[in-house]
């Protein structure tokens, strides 16, 4: 049995209010090879409900990525991401900001908040892939498996 295929599928939380930008995220991830399951979210207020698993979403599982848009309805992508890392339950998920936005200030705040991967679309999915296989590596080396008899 290969290392890749032994566990959970990685648990990916996309908040992306454009239709067509959230699937080609998610084509992009499905020819990726990474186990996973996805959920969308498309506002920033549905984003940090789901992350603090409140109203309908008590009994979700928590992300093991982030996929956030910066430009949201209801609450920007900005605020969430101050939530997430605020937050001590969620400040260790590894976030990547997919935003249209090339203003260096978005920028310079994403990595003030310790984003993993800032990425402007038109994303290279190339290099998005790259960046969710690394994480998904470094996701892996936390797991501890039982020792086979």
């Amino acid at each position: 049995m290969s290392r890749g295929t032994i566990g959970r599928p990685m648990e990916i939380l996309l908040v992306e209010d454009g239709l067509i930008d959230a699937r080609l995220t998610i084509a992009a991830l499905q020819k990726s090879g990474v186990k996973h399951r996805l959920t969308l979210t498309r506002d920033g207020a549905e984003a940090v409900k789901f992350l603090r698993r409140e109203g309908q979403f008590t009994h979700v599982p928590r992300p093991d990525l982030i996929l956030l848009d910066l430009h949201l309805p209801k609450k920007d992508g900005r605020e969430v991401l101050d939530d997430i890392r605020a937050d001590p339950e969620l400040k260790h998920i590894p976030v990547v900001v997919l935003t249209a936005s090339d203003d260096p200030e978005d920028k310079l705040r994403s990595e003030l908040l310790n984003v993993d991967s800032y990425m402007t679309k038109p994303v290279d999915f190339d290099k998005f892939l790259e960046v969710v296989r690394q994480l998904r590596k470094f996701w892996l080396a936390d797991i501890v498996l039982p020792r086979m008899e």
